[in-house]
Protein backbone atom coordinates (compact mmCIF):
# COMPACT_ATOMS: atom_id res chain seq x y z
CA UNK A 1 0.00 0.00 0.00
CA UNK A 2 3.05 2.19 0.74
CA UNK A 3 4.59 1.69 -2.26
CA UNK A 4 1.73 2.19 -4.43
CA UNK A 5 1.57 5.77 -2.54
CA UNK A 6 4.63 6.45 -3.30
CA UNK A 7 4.05 5.70 -7.16
CA UNK A 8 0.98 7.93 -7.03
CA UNK A 9 3.13 10.73 -5.99
CA UNK A 10 5.57 10.07 -8.48
CA UNK A 11 3.62 10.25 -11.03
CA UNK A 12 1.47 13.20 -10.10
CA UNK A 13 4.43 15.33 -9.78
CA UNK A 14 6.04 14.24 -13.40
CA UNK A 15 2.83 15.30 -14.54
CA UNK A 16 2.87 18.51 -12.56
CA UNK A 17 6.30 19.33 -13.89
CA UNK A 18 5.73 18.59 -17.41
CA UNK A 19 2.31 20.81 -17.20
CA UNK A 20 4.56 23.48 -15.84
CA UNK A 21 7.57 22.94 -17.96
CA UNK A 22 4.54 23.08 -21.34
CA UNK A 23 3.16 26.34 -19.84
CA UNK A 24 6.62 27.83 -19.74
CA UNK A 25 7.24 27.18 -23.13
CA UNK A 26 3.72 28.39 -24.22
CA UNK A 27 3.98 31.28 -22.24
CA UNK A 28 7.56 32.47 -23.20
CA UNK A 29 7.62 31.92 -26.78
CA UNK A 30 10.33 32.04 -29.47
CA UNK A 31 13.91 32.05 -27.51
CA UNK A 32 15.72 35.56 -27.57
CA UNK A 33 18.59 35.57 -29.60
CA UNK A 34 21.05 35.19 -26.91
CA UNK A 35 18.79 32.18 -25.26
CA UNK A 36 18.89 30.75 -28.85
CA UNK A 37 23.03 30.84 -28.79
CA UNK A 38 22.69 29.84 -25.31
CA UNK A 39 21.01 26.88 -26.40
CA UNK A 40 23.78 25.95 -28.45
CA UNK A 41 25.40 24.63 -25.66
CA UNK A 42 23.44 21.71 -25.76
CA UNK A 43 25.15 20.89 -29.53
CA UNK A 44 27.56 18.37 -29.23
CA UNK A 45 29.79 19.31 -31.85
CA UNK A 46 29.19 23.16 -30.43
CA UNK A 47 30.78 21.98 -27.53
CA UNK A 48 33.72 20.44 -29.25
CA UNK A 49 34.63 22.90 -32.12
CA UNK A 50 35.48 25.42 -28.99
CA UNK A 51 38.61 23.75 -27.67
CA UNK A 52 40.17 24.18 -24.47
CA UNK A 53 42.27 27.86 -24.39
CA UNK A 54 46.28 27.94 -23.29
CA UNK A 55 46.74 29.65 -20.47
CA UNK A 56 47.10 33.34 -20.82
CA UNK A 57 48.25 35.15 -17.92
CA UNK A 58 48.15 38.92 -18.24
CA UNK A 59 48.86 41.51 -15.67
CA UNK A 60 48.04 45.62 -16.07
CA UNK A 61 49.84 48.23 -14.18
CA UNK A 62 47.16 50.49 -15.64
CA UNK A 63 43.69 48.25 -15.88
CA UNK A 64 41.69 47.64 -12.42
CA UNK A 65 38.36 46.21 -11.08
CA UNK A 66 35.48 48.10 -10.32
CA UNK A 67 32.19 47.82 -8.74
CA UNK A 68 28.69 49.39 -9.78
CA UNK A 69 25.73 49.10 -9.11
CA UNK A 70 23.15 47.57 -11.06
CA UNK A 71 19.09 48.27 -11.48
CA UNK A 72 17.73 44.87 -9.92
CA UNK A 73 19.47 45.78 -6.47
CA UNK A 74 22.88 44.20 -6.11
CA UNK A 75 26.45 45.40 -7.89
CA UNK A 76 28.14 43.92 -10.63
CA UNK A 77 32.41 43.98 -11.17
CA UNK A 78 33.73 45.27 -14.35
CA UNK A 79 37.59 45.37 -15.89
CA UNK A 80 38.20 49.09 -16.32
CA UNK A 81 40.63 50.90 -18.00
CA UNK A 82 39.81 54.83 -17.77
CA UNK A 83 41.60 57.13 -20.06
CA UNK A 84 44.30 59.69 -19.43
CA UNK A 85 42.45 62.75 -20.48
CA UNK A 86 38.83 62.80 -19.33
CA UNK A 87 36.23 62.07 -22.11
CA UNK A 88 33.13 60.66 -22.82
CA UNK A 89 34.07 58.27 -25.02
CA UNK A 90 33.65 54.47 -23.53
CA UNK A 91 34.00 51.07 -24.95
CA UNK A 92 32.24 48.47 -23.51
CA UNK A 93 33.43 45.24 -23.97
CA UNK A 94 31.91 41.25 -23.50
CA UNK A 95 33.73 38.28 -23.03
CA UNK A 96 33.45 34.63 -24.72
CA UNK A 97 31.89 32.04 -23.48
CA UNK A 98 34.73 31.26 -21.77
CA UNK A 99 34.35 34.32 -19.45
CA UNK A 100 35.96 37.41 -18.30
CA UNK A 101 39.53 35.85 -18.27
CA UNK A 102 43.04 37.25 -18.68
CA UNK A 103 42.76 36.85 -22.80
CA UNK A 104 39.91 40.00 -22.50
CA UNK A 105 41.54 41.94 -19.88
CA UNK A 106 44.61 41.95 -22.61
CA UNK A 107 42.36 42.48 -25.83
CA UNK A 108 40.51 44.92 -23.67
CA UNK A 109 44.09 47.02 -23.34
CA UNK A 110 45.32 46.85 -26.45
CA UNK A 111 42.10 48.54 -27.28
CA UNK A 112 42.83 50.84 -25.46
CA UNK A 113 45.66 51.50 -26.62
CA UNK A 114 45.12 51.91 -29.91
CA UNK A 115 42.17 53.43 -30.01
CA UNK A 116 43.41 56.16 -27.34
CA UNK A 117 41.12 58.61 -26.01
CA UNK A 118 38.18 56.10 -24.61
CA UNK A 119 37.76 54.30 -21.15
CA UNK A 120 37.35 50.77 -21.89
CA UNK A 121 34.68 48.64 -19.63
CA UNK A 122 35.29 44.93 -19.88
CA UNK A 123 32.04 43.72 -18.70
CA UNK A 124 31.37 40.44 -16.47
CA UNK A 125 27.90 38.71 -17.20
CA UNK A 126 28.95 35.47 -15.45
CA UNK A 127 29.61 37.54 -11.94
CA UNK A 128 33.13 36.20 -11.19
CA UNK A 129 32.71 32.78 -12.98
CA UNK A 130 35.72 31.69 -15.65
CA UNK A 131 35.85 28.30 -17.63
CA UNK A 132 38.68 26.96 -18.35
CA UNK A 133 36.94 23.53 -20.08
CA UNK A 134 34.36 23.73 -22.76
CA UNK A 135 32.03 22.05 -20.43
CA UNK A 136 32.67 24.66 -17.77
CA UNK A 137 31.68 27.26 -20.90
CA UNK A 138 28.73 25.55 -21.67
CA UNK A 139 26.94 25.76 -18.24
CA UNK A 140 27.96 28.87 -17.36
CA UNK A 141 26.49 30.35 -20.97
CA UNK A 142 23.33 28.14 -20.14
CA UNK A 143 23.21 29.35 -16.73
CA UNK A 144 22.82 33.00 -17.44
CA UNK A 145 19.73 35.10 -16.46
CA UNK A 146 18.85 37.41 -19.66
CA UNK A 147 17.26 40.20 -16.62
CA UNK A 148 20.79 39.98 -14.86
CA UNK A 149 22.57 40.53 -18.07
CA UNK A 150 20.96 43.29 -19.02
CA UNK A 151 20.73 44.63 -15.71
CA UNK A 152 24.89 44.32 -15.38
CA UNK A 153 24.92 46.34 -19.29
CA UNK A 154 22.08 48.97 -18.29
CA UNK A 155 24.24 49.85 -14.65
CA UNK A 156 27.54 49.90 -16.67
CA UNK A 157 25.21 52.67 -19.15
CA UNK A 158 24.75 54.64 -15.78
CA UNK A 159 28.08 54.11 -14.82
CA UNK A 160 29.45 55.59 -17.99
CA UNK A 161 26.72 58.69 -17.32
CA UNK A 162 23.86 59.99 -19.44
CA UNK A 163 26.66 62.17 -21.97
CA UNK A 164 28.33 58.68 -22.78
CA UNK A 165 29.34 57.86 -26.39
CA UNK A 166 29.07 54.40 -26.11
CA UNK A 167 30.54 51.87 -28.57
CA UNK A 168 30.32 48.23 -27.94
CA UNK A 169 32.28 45.55 -28.75
CA UNK A 170 32.09 41.11 -27.96
CA UNK A 171 33.32 37.86 -29.27
CA UNK A 172 31.01 34.45 -29.53
CA UNK A 173 28.47 34.76 -26.84
CA UNK A 174 30.17 38.09 -26.04
CA UNK A 175 29.44 38.90 -30.04
CA UNK A 176 25.69 38.94 -29.80
CA UNK A 177 25.52 40.40 -26.49
CA UNK A 178 27.32 43.20 -28.16
CA UNK A 179 24.80 44.09 -29.97
CA UNK A 180 22.21 44.02 -27.15
CA UNK A 181 23.98 45.89 -25.51
CA UNK A 182 24.06 48.62 -28.43
CA UNK A 183 20.23 48.46 -27.92
CA UNK A 184 20.07 49.14 -24.65
CA UNK A 185 22.34 51.96 -24.65
CA UNK A 186 19.46 53.68 -26.83
CA UNK A 187 21.13 56.88 -28.50
CA UNK A 188 23.95 57.01 -26.47
CA UNK A 189 25.17 54.51 -29.12
CA UNK A 190 27.90 55.38 -31.19
CA UNK A 191 29.12 52.11 -32.52
CA UNK A 192 28.90 48.15 -32.56
CA UNK A 193 31.45 45.36 -32.93
CA UNK A 194 30.24 41.83 -33.49
CA UNK A 195 33.11 38.95 -33.61
CA UNK A 196 31.31 36.07 -35.19
CA UNK A 197 27.85 36.62 -32.38
CA UNK A 198 24.20 35.72 -33.06
CA UNK A 199 22.38 38.52 -34.82
CA UNK A 200 19.19 39.73 -33.22
CA UNK A 201 16.19 38.65 -35.41
CA UNK A 202 13.57 40.92 -33.96
CA UNK A 203 12.85 43.71 -36.96
CA UNK A 204 10.93 45.65 -34.09
CA UNK A 205 13.81 45.78 -31.31
CA UNK A 206 16.68 46.15 -34.57
CA UNK A 207 14.44 49.39 -35.63
CA UNK A 208 15.40 50.72 -32.13
CA UNK A 209 18.99 50.22 -32.70
CA UNK A 210 21.24 53.85 -32.82
CA UNK A 211 24.90 53.49 -34.34
CA UNK A 212 25.91 51.57 -36.97
CA UNK A 213 27.30 47.55 -36.97
CA UNK A 214 30.43 46.11 -38.05
CA UNK A 215 30.41 42.38 -38.18
CA UNK A 216 33.60 39.89 -38.53
CA UNK A 217 32.67 36.74 -39.17
CA UNK A 218 33.44 33.20 -40.13
CA UNK A 219 32.78 31.37 -43.30
CA UNK A 220 33.53 28.37 -41.52
CA UNK A 221 31.11 28.79 -39.02
CA UNK A 222 28.62 25.99 -38.40
CA UNK A 223 26.23 27.88 -36.73
CA UNK A 224 27.05 32.12 -36.99
CA UNK A 225 27.26 30.15 -41.02
CA UNK A 226 26.72 32.71 -43.71
CA UNK A 227 23.35 32.49 -44.09
CA UNK A 228 22.55 33.81 -40.84
CA UNK A 229 24.53 36.73 -41.68
CA UNK A 230 23.00 37.11 -45.24
CA UNK A 231 19.61 37.35 -43.19
CA UNK A 232 21.06 39.55 -40.93
CA UNK A 233 22.49 41.99 -43.37
CA UNK A 234 18.63 41.38 -45.11
CA UNK A 235 17.14 42.91 -42.14
CA UNK A 236 19.28 45.40 -41.52
CA UNK A 237 18.66 47.10 -44.82
CA UNK A 238 14.84 46.43 -44.22
CA UNK A 239 15.03 48.39 -40.71
CA UNK A 240 17.52 51.28 -43.14
CA UNK A 241 20.42 50.47 -40.71
CA UNK A 242 23.96 50.22 -41.35
CA UNK A 243 25.72 46.99 -41.29
CA UNK A 244 29.39 46.57 -42.51
CA UNK A 245 30.56 43.24 -42.87
CA UNK A 246 33.76 41.04 -43.06
CA UNK A 247 33.70 37.19 -43.75
CA UNK A 248 36.75 35.13 -43.38
CA UNK A 249 38.21 31.81 -44.54
CA UNK A 250 38.22 30.96 -40.89
CA UNK A 251 36.17 29.39 -38.31
CA UNK A 252 34.70 30.05 -35.45
CA UNK A 253 36.77 31.69 -32.51
CA UNK A 254 39.24 32.60 -35.15
CA UNK A 255 40.30 35.72 -33.36
CA UNK A 256 41.76 34.46 -30.03
CA UNK A 257 45.33 33.97 -29.71
CA UNK A 258 45.27 31.25 -27.00
CA UNK A 259 42.66 28.80 -29.26
CA UNK A 260 44.09 26.40 -31.33
CA UNK A 261 42.29 27.21 -34.17
CA UNK A 262 43.08 31.32 -33.82
CA UNK A 263 44.31 32.67 -37.88
CA UNK A 264 45.99 35.55 -37.17
CA UNK A 265 46.02 36.88 -40.91
CA UNK A 266 42.04 36.85 -40.57
CA UNK A 267 42.67 38.33 -36.84
CA UNK A 268 44.97 41.16 -38.11
CA UNK A 269 42.69 41.99 -41.20
CA UNK A 270 39.39 42.18 -38.76
CA UNK A 271 41.31 44.16 -36.10
CA UNK A 272 42.22 46.59 -38.59
CA UNK A 273 38.94 47.08 -39.81
CA UNK A 274 37.25 47.48 -36.07
CA UNK A 275 40.34 49.50 -35.39
CA UNK A 276 39.11 52.24 -38.24
CA UNK A 277 35.66 51.82 -37.43
CA UNK A 278 35.80 52.50 -33.95
CA UNK A 279 38.01 55.55 -34.23
CA UNK A 280 35.85 56.73 -36.81
CA UNK A 281 32.84 57.28 -34.33
CA UNK A 282 34.82 57.42 -30.99
CA UNK A 283 36.29 60.80 -31.91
Amino acid sequence: MKKLFLLTLLIAGSLMGFAQTKSKVLCCGKPSSTQQFAMLASNKDFRMAHLNPSKIHFQSSIGQVITYKTPDGKESAAYELKAKTPTNNYLIVIHEWWGLNDFVKKESEKLYNDIGNVNVIALDLYDGKVATTREEAGKYMQGVNEDRAEAIIKGAIAYAGPKAHIATLGWCFGGGWSLQSALLAGNQTVACVMYYGMPEQDLAKLKTLHGDVLGNFANKDQWINPKVVAKFEADMKTDGKKLYVHQYDADHGFANPSSPIYDSAATKEAYGYTLTFLKARLK
